[in-house]
């Protein structure tokens, strides 16, 4: 019965709220530990799962929140939804992807990694609340870095940023910038060539490591000069 209980406290909690609600909100009210708290929301994941309900609570980041399926959008939208649609441009994924897998990274890092302007980018991702200001940096002129939201892990269905998908060809660095690395195909692996490898035939000898080029900081600049 006190299971059932915090289950109704916990449902009415998150439906009266309508945000994300932290654990450490819920362990103020139900006095319970967080591995408490987690257990019983898990156990009411299964239940509106299997009596096929058209909401499911999600979890993102340290926190809940009541939601609708993904699948009965098509059928929410047209009723209650009268906002644009966002509409992201091949450049402005690209630009979400790089501060996704670069949190804290400068417009002029972007820029760099990109290799054109990231200014219309970055002011529409702002608008759509896909990423925020992460604070100023130590940098020469203090500029701002960037990462992503809450709504961007709930529009793309993740927990956290480890959800992200894994890239095998890349790695961060010691400035937590990517790295191409080891960028040879195991032939032996379905015997084919893979548009998202490079087989060891075709890399040059003399080049066993190539790197993406390093956004140019503000210092070096000045030394250059």
């Amino acid at each position: 019965m006190e299971i059932e209980n915090s289950k109704a406290i916990i449902e009415a909690i998150l439906f009266a709220s309508g945000r994300i609600v932290r654990i450490s909100e819920f362990i103020l009210v139900l006095e319970k530990n967080e591995e408490q708290i987690h257990t019983i929301i898990k156990s009411m994941q299964e239940d509106y799962k299997a009596n096929n309900r058209g909401i499911e609570i999600i979890q993102i980041e340290d926190g809940y929140q009541l939601a609708t399926k993904k699948d009965l959008y098509e059928y929410i939208y047209p009723i209650l939804d009268k906002r644009t649609k966002p509409n992201l441009s091949t450049a402005s994924l690209e630009t979400l992807s790089i501060i996704a897998y670069n949190p804290r990274i400068t417009r002029a890092e972007i820029e760099a990694i990109r290799g054109v302007s990231a200014d219309g980018c970055v002011y529409k991702l702002l608008e759509y609340g896909l990423i925020e200001e992460a604070g100023k940096t130590d940098l020469p002129g203090k500029p701002m870095s960037y990462k992503t939201t809450d709504d961007f892990l709930k529009m793309f269905g993740y927990t956290s940023l480890n959800d992200l998908p894994e890239l095998p060809r890349y790695k961060l660095d010691s400035n937590q910038q990517i790295v191409i690395d080891d960028l040879v195909e195991n032939k032996e692996e379905n015997n084919v060539k893979s548009t998202n490898f490079i087989h060891e035939e075709e890399i040059s000898k003399n080049h066993s490591k190539i790197e993406v080029p390093m956004p140019e900081r503000e210092d070096d600049k000045e030394n250059s000069e």
